[in-house]
């Protein structure tokens, strides 16, 4: 259950799923994460739905994201930049997503000396397409109003980064105590 507070200074109610996190010099950083929280979600939930009208149910969020960026520029992938790139920890996930997206026939992995580099497969690229397709149809269309500003969109997408930034590091110092 959300709870509603109002900030440090009485004023206006924050949205929270955690409000004893709120207290506190930033409060506004956990109503930050319950946006992540939901946003992820929704997100989540959006891909999923999304690849399933494209033709294929049978992947999980981690499997579209990996699909999405093996095609990314078309060029081969290793598995440790997409990894770095997608920011996952476990090389087992992602290696796992490879097998699986490998095993429906929507990417190959071509050795190259010692290195395996993956890319997506015409039936790979095709399905990306049909992705898009739908993208554009149930999503783009529904676009407006602030969402419109690209440049906007933009820095929203840098202050994420940054704030991913702030989380790794943080995750670092707390698996030090």
């Amino acid at each position: 259950m959300t709870t509603e507070a109002p900030d440090a200074a009485g004023g206006r109610l924050r949205i929270l799923s955690s409000a004893h996190l709120a207290q506190g010099p930033h409060a506004g950083l956990s109503e930050l994460e319950f946006g992540l929280i939901i946003a992820h979600n929704a997100f989540s939930r959006w891909v999923m739905r999304c690849m399933t009208a494209a033709g294929q149910p049978d992947l999980a969020f981690t499997d579209i994201l990996v699909l999405h960026h093996v095609h990314h520029r078309e060029r081969g992938k290793k598995l440790a930049d997409i990894c770095f790139t997608l920011n996952y920890e476990d090389t087992h996930v992602i290696n796992y997503a490879l097998k699986k997206l490998a095993g429906l026939g929507l990417v190959q992995g071509e050795k190259a000396g010692k290195e395996v580099f993956y890319a997506t497969t015409a039936e790979g690229a095709a399905l990306i397409d049909r992705f898009r397709a739908v993208r554009d149809r149930c999503l783009l269309a529904s676009v407006e109003g602030e969402l419109t500003d690209g440049e906007a969109l933009s820095d929203v997408a840098r202050r994420l980064r940054m704030l991913s930034g702030l989380y790794d590091q943080a995750a670092r110092a707390a698996s030090s105590l």
